[in-house]
């Protein structure tokens, strides 16, 4: 059974038994020589070689625990407890063969118990204060003392000793306090972004599933729809004298039916039978292409040109819906900002990542959208929910990729997805 209930998880123990042993080794080397230089310069006489060893042995043991991370890439907080344990130990000994409580360098068993009380649980850190305590109370008793038969020079060096102590022992709980402190601030950041994402997935999942409503929903009525149209088609077919633009109309409002008709199967399919992990693959070229005509079929009204501006041939990507549905949403938003101005697509890759610019030459993105840059809908207008960067940008960051929206200094406005090539 484990003596402290883990408050962290690994990785923040881990984090944190590495900044351990990284102040180790600054301890262990200014202790080290102040061992080698204090008795020389200072005439003081200690037990320089059994300090030495004891030093030399907690080396070894720091080194050892160096590999062990390395090794393991995971701690707990009973390792971390036990690494503080070893330190008081280290510092005990050094302290009871070189004066006892009398020695100032007894002062840097505070600094420990500043570390457990920031990082280990409340059980744990009582028994760090509470080891502390006893060492401490036993070292008032229990060392060898240093032959010291000039009482103000003692005093004087212990003053010393005590300033040194205070900066070694400030030193350490500062840098350990601002290692923390920038640690949580950014776990709090990563907590409110995760958090802020789950609420967008929650609004588009929402979202999906009123769509699949309103698909079955719709089904009727664009069925009454095409039957009618057919049979006006049928009539005008038997009245050739009709005006060939009614007929050109007829035709128009079947191949839209057509389409309505073919957007609502898809996402019937996308959201029972098809499954996603089954999407074929295919040339990114030819599939921003038949993305295109698609397009086109429900907005004959805009041009555009499509352009590869890669060498060589174009990877295979996975022809994922959700990709292919925001590629249309951009499509459709610069196609109602631009005009009659045709739209720019622009095709390019590297070894890693897959790039779609599309640009338009309309007025560019107000501020309130490249602020938002699809965080959250915006109030619906006059060809539109607002709601659709939104889901663009949450259908791209599902892929693992990213979308980018700015405006170039020629003017117009640019969106860019990138997706990386191997899956998220």
């Amino acid at each position: 059974m484990s003596f402290i209930s883990c408050a962290a998880d690994g990785t923040e123990h881990f984090a944190n038994l590495r900044r351990l042993v990284a102040s180790r080794w600054l301890v262990l080397a200014a202790t080290m020589l102040l061992v080698a230089l204090a008795p020389g310069l200072l005439d003081i006489p200690v037990q320089q070689p059994l300090l030495l060893a004891i030093i030399g042995v907690a080396g070894c043991f720091n080194a050892i625990t160096h590999w062990h991370l390395q090794k393991t890439q995971a701690a707990t907080a009973n390792e971390f407890f036990s690494q503080l344990l070893v330190d008081i130990v280290a510092l005990s000994a050094l302290v009871f063969f070189s004066g006892g409580a009398t020695n100032p360098l007894i002062s840097l068993l505070l600094p420990l118990v500043s570390i457990a009380a920031l990082t280990l649980p409340w059980p744990g850190v009582l028994g760090i204060g509470l080891v502390a305590v006893g060492a401490y109370s036993l070292l008032m008793f229990f060392y060898i003392p240093l032959p010291m038969p000039d009482a103000s020079r003692a005093t004087h060096l212990h003053l010393v000793g005590m300033w040194l102590t205070f900066v070694v022992s400030a030193t350490m709980i500062a840098w350990f306090i601002v290692r923390m402190t920038r640690l949580i601030r950014q776990r709090d950041a990563e907590l409110a972004a995760a958090r802020e994402q789950a609420l967008r997935d929650e609004r588009v999942m929402a979202m999906g599933t009123l769509a699949a409503g309103a698909a079955h929903e719709l089904g009727t009525p664009l069925g009454s729809m095409a039957l009618l149209a057919g049979e006006l088609a049928h009539e005008f077919a038997e009245h050739p004298a009709l005006p060939e633009t009614a007929r050109q109309d007829i035709a128009q409002l079947r191949q839209q039916i057509g389409v309505c008709k073919q957007i609502i199967t898809g996402l019937s399919r996308r959201a029972g039978a098809e499954r996603l992990e089954n999407t074929p693959r295919q040339a990114a070229d030819r599939w921003l292409a038949a993305v295109r005509l698609h397009w086109h079929a429900v907005r004959p009204q805009t041009g555009s040109r499509l352009l590869c501006t890669s060498d060589g041939p174009a990877p295979s990507i996975t022809a994922d819906p959700r990709l292919e549905q925001a590629v249309l949403n951009l499509l459709n938003n610069a196609a109602n900002a631009s005009g009659a101005s045709p739209l720019e697509l622009r095709l390019s890759w590297s070894s890693r990542d897959l790039c779609i610019d599309i640009r338009d030459r309309g007025p560019g993105f107000p501020a309130a959208v490249l602020k938002g840059a699809g965080q959250s809908s915006f109030p619906p207008h006059e060809r539109g929910s607002g709601i659709g960067l939104m889901l663009t940008r949450s259908a791209i960051e599902q892929l693992g990729g990213r979308l980018s929206l700015s405006n170039p200094e020629t003017g117009g406005a640019l969106a860019r997805i990138e997706i990386p090539l191997t899956a998220p």
